[in-house]
Formats: structure tokens, sequence, C-alpha cells
């Protein structure tokens, strides 16, 4: 098969000839339909920040991905050859503490795809049976990639009750994109995006964001008070970045919540006391999603087209044409929202 593998350390990757996987007992082997490029599969590609230290190549990357499967272990259940599945990237053990108390998402022997164990990025791919999610039918095949992605953004968004609660959004890569739709499906109102590059503001309007604001604006502080009536319920901090990672807790009101998903590039100083114990913040961490029970929020999401990804999803290449899909993904200018490979024969 050809897989887009991390051969050697520096940047880029390599498009390979390798023998498909052999799976064991409790194992599918997958037909790779499609996989999208996420943000964390940019350090690999241009081998930076965390990757050097934690990939052991070579390595098949990629963990947004679903498929057919083709071949199922003799100890798996309920999958057989033909079933549409897409892949829950954390490898739960099942057996530590977190595990055992509905917490699978933050294992405490934790394995990500395509990061500590082969991923999805080629034309077939080995996954536990316990990390597959198993369609009704092929109706959310062209998105069935990005229900791993997705289920970030609900779960950040929906972990609690946001009906009539209003929410901003930072930072509107993709995550933050599908935050907002994830928002809006929950009954939040109103939903304000901040966001500085001018492609993706506008992405963040088709997504259902009701004001769009730029971090840079001189006066943004004072419009998110009165877009929110000078009481911002609910912050979902989706960049990572610093001053946005400020921004949101001051702007939250006492007794809000923030969602932090974006993971910063450095140590961050905060103003403990009184932007989060005197105001009595809740600040929830977003390790990926709930394990499964944000899968089957996010599915029903998706058949009901309550939530409708695809004006996320703008651009396609064949797996060939990896090099275009990374370029996209690293221009500074930030013109793209998700990124798919289309592999199988789609």
């Amino acid at each position: 098969m050809l897989a887009l593998s991390k051969t050697k350390p520096g940047p880029g990757a390599d498009l390979v000839r390798m023998d498909v996987p052999r799976i064991a007992a409790d194992e599918l082997l997958i037909k790779v339909e499609r996989a999208s490029i996420c943000g964390s599969d940019l350090p690999i590609y241009n081998w930076t920040a965390w990757a050097p230290k934690r990939l052991r190549l070579p390595m098949v990357f990629g963990h947004e991905f679903c498929g057919t499967v083709v071949e199922a272990g003799s100890a798996t259940r309920d999958f057989h050859r033909g079933d549409l599945i897409s892949v829950e990237s954390h490898v739960y053990c099942g057996l530590c503490t977190q595990c055992r108390n509905g917490q699978r998402h933050v294992c405490r022997n934790l394995k990500i795809l395509g990061i500590d164990t082969p991923g999805g990025f080629g034309e077939y791919a080995r996954v536990p049976a316990r990390c597959a999610w198993k369609h009704k039918d092929r109706s959310l095949a062209p998105v069935a990639s990005l229900l791993e992605p997705i289920g970030n953004a609900v779960y950040a968004a929906l972990c609690e009750e946001v009906v009539g609660k209003s929410v901003m959004v930072l930072g509107c890569g993709p995550q933050g994109l599908f935050a907002i739709g994830a928002a809006k499906a929950g009954g939040a109102k109103p939903v304000i995006a901040v966001e500085g590059a001018p492609y993706r503001m506008r992405m963040a309007k088709r997504m259902g964001a009701d004001l769009v604001l730029s971090p840079n604006d001189p006066a943004l502080r004072a419009k998110i008070e009165k877009a929110s009536d000078g009481a911002l319920d609910i912050v979902l901090e989706m960049s990572g970045a610093p001053p946005a990672i400020e921004l949101g807790l001051k702007a939250v009101r006492s007794g809000g919540r923030l969602s932090a998903f974006g993971i910063p590039p450095r140590e961050l100083s905060i103003d403990w006391a009184n932007d989060v114990v005197f105001k009595g913040v809740r600040i929830m961490g977003i390790a990926g999603r709930e394990v499964f029970k944000t899968w089957y929020t996010t599915d029903a999401l998706l058949r009901s087209r309550t939530l409708d990804p695809r004006p996320v999803v703008t651009h396609r290449f064949p797996l060939r044409r990896f090099k275009k899909g990374f370029a996209v993904m690293n221009a500074k200018a930030k013109n793209c929202g998700k990124v798919v490979f289309e592999i199988g024969g789609v």
C-alpha cells in the first residue's frame, strides 16, 4: 500500500510503499477513504515543537480518518466487512482509574493513533475495535473523517448547557469554526467570534456567528460587553494564543465558564486570584472528546443537520498531493478551513 510516513528528522514527509498492516485479534483493518489534516499534524510535518521528542520514526501519521472495514479480528464484536467507521484517535487502556470512572479520554496510559502508533494517512490502517465508531449507514461518509475533530468542538461547547447563554469563541481555525456551529446548535445566543484572519472571519459568519471581531480592534472589550449585555457567560478558547487566553479570562463573567482547548506555545502568566479565584470561574480542560458520550451527541447533530460542518471543508486533495495540502495549512494568510485527503478511490 501507499502511505504518508515521517521517515526522518526534519521538515516534510514521504509517500512510501509498505506492507498492508496485519491486525491483532482485537483490531480492525480498514480501507481508508478520507483523512483530514489536524493542527497537531503540522508539528510532525514541520518537525517542530513536541514532535521531535515524541515520535519514533518511521511513523505513518494522521489521526482524523474514516474508512471501510475489510477485515475484523477474531475478538472483535459487531463489526463486519463493509462497515463504515470513523476513528476515535485516543487509544485508552480500559483498566486505569480514569477509564473505570468514565474518563477514557484522559486515560492514564493513553496513546494516540498517528502519534504513538501508526495512523491513517495511508490506503489501509489498523485500528483497535474499541476505538471504532460504526456508522448506521453511509449518509455521513463525506464528513466521516471529521467526527473526531468536530467532537472536540462539541465537547468544548456543550460540556454544560448553553441554551440562551452568551458564548465567545476565541480563534476560528477549523476547531473554532466547528465550535461556533456547536454553540449555535446548542441554543447559545449571541455567539461572538474573535479572529484575525479575514478569510476565517468570513467563515465564522457562515458558521453562524452573530458577531465577528478582530483581536486587533481597540474597542474589542467594549464591543464584547455590549454584545453580551455586560455578562459573557461562556468562553471557548480554541486558539492557544496567550493574549486570547488572557482576554477570555478577563471577559468572562463572574461564575462563568472557560473551555480550554488551544495549546499555548509557552508557559502563561495568569492573574489567578482576580481572573479565576475571586470570579469563581470554571475552567474546563478539553482533552479530545468524552469516549463515546460525545460521539453520540455529535452523530445526532450531524444527522439532523443541526450542525453542518461542510462549509469548514475548503480543500480536498488526493494523498499524492500531500505537499500541497500541508502548504495550504502552513500558509501564514490562513486562507483555508479544513483540508481533507481523499484516499480510497473516493
